[in-house]
């Protein structure tokens, strides 16, 4: 059976509060590392949050 195209991914912030967002990405077609400017409510402001893996 093949594998699937659509892998979760978890986008921790920045900003070392530990907030994160899980998302999906198409792991055959956007093979780099996201990396996406968005809310962080524990530091009340918008923040960079980056790709790292579900444990």
């Amino acid at each position: 059976m093949a594998k699937a195209a659509s892998i979760k991914i978890k986008l921790l912030s920045t900003a070392d509060t530990g907030y994160f967002y899980v998302g999906k990405k198409n792991a055959r077609t956007k093979t780099e590392k996201f990396a996406f400017k968005k809310y962080d409510p524990i530091a009340k402001k918008h923040v960079e949050f980056k790709e790292t893996k579900i444990k």
